[in-house]
């Protein structure tokens, strides 16, 4: 199926195709967009709405309103937010982060506002990462008894393991600046401006190869725990591949007659 036209809405999770992107945004501020069954749910679908619709290149994942992105695991219900069926081998909220991993379309996380545990996941699920400059962020997940168990897997790679530390272990927040300073966040801006950079990144994702972004996308995922040795064979492999693409074609031909390619995306 494609990613609809416009916007199409769960009660929790919209999905609203803007040109070339989907954006997947979480409905509940006045939950401050905490997660749910539903919204975990609901920005799965997003996810897999764009792998199934060509003519979306990016997808923006954000929450609704300007208080918070997400404030973590909906603790309303006491108990309900750490709840499992041990029946099950899989949890759905590490189901969601297997599926952005396998996602060969780049994402951007918008952070409007809070993001604090497992909206820290969905932070480190994304590629690239805007944040207006009021956000703040935190894992204060011990001060409820438990810990960012599965938040680590992703976190672990993208931060230094110090700072993973500390905001695990003691919980406290931290600002924008210091968020960006740690490698979460590519961009921090004044807030009337997030919606301005976002559509800047857009804009330079959209006009490269889509196969080579999808190719490139795998490859990273690919070679992250393999040794030098097994990147570098692997690598020099995927780069014989990718010259035999229709797109590596279309871009040394527009290279060599000075004008912009044309991608066939294949």
């Amino acid at each position: 199926m494609k990613a609809t036209d416009g916007v199409t809405s769960g009660d929790s999770v919209l999905l609203d195709k803007r040109g070339q992107a989907l954006w997947i945004t979480i409905n509940r501020p006045d939950k401050r967009n905490a997660m749910n069954g539903e919204v975990i749910a609901g920005i799965a679908r997003g996810y897999r709405a764009a792998h199934d619709d060509a003519e979306v290149r990016v997808i923006v994942l954000t929450g609704a309103g300007d208080k918070a992105f997400c404030a973590g695991a909906d603790l309303q219900n006491t108990g309900a937010a750490f709840a499992a069926d041990f029946s099950k081998p899989n949890a759905d909220f590490a189901d969601l982060l297997r599926l952005s991993q396998a996602s060969t379309k780049p994402a951007i996380a918008r952070v409007n506002g809070t993001c604090m545990a497992g909206g820290m996941g969905l932070l480190c699920m994304t590629d690239l990462a805007v944040a207006a400059e009021q956000a703040v962020f935190g894992l204060p997940e011990v001060k409820v008894g438990v810990f960012p168990m599965q938040v680590l897997s992703l976190l672990h790679s993208t931060a230094p393991r110090r700072l993973i530390n500390e905001w695990c272990i003691t919980g406290e927040p931290f600002d924008a600046r210091a968020a960006q300073a740690a490698g979460l966040l590519n961009h921090v801006v004044p807030a009337a401006e997030l919606d301005a950079k976002i559509d800047w990144l857009i804009a330079r994702i959209v006009d490269k190869s889509p196969t080579a972004i999808r190719r490139g996308k795998y490859a990273m995922r690919a070679i992250a725990s393999m040794s030098f040795d097994e990147s570098i064979a692997y690598t020099e492999s995927q780069i014989a591949l990718l010259a035999m693409t229709e797109d590596a074609k279309e871009g040394l031909k527009a290279f060599a007659e000075k004008r912009k390619p044309v991608w066939p995306g294949k």
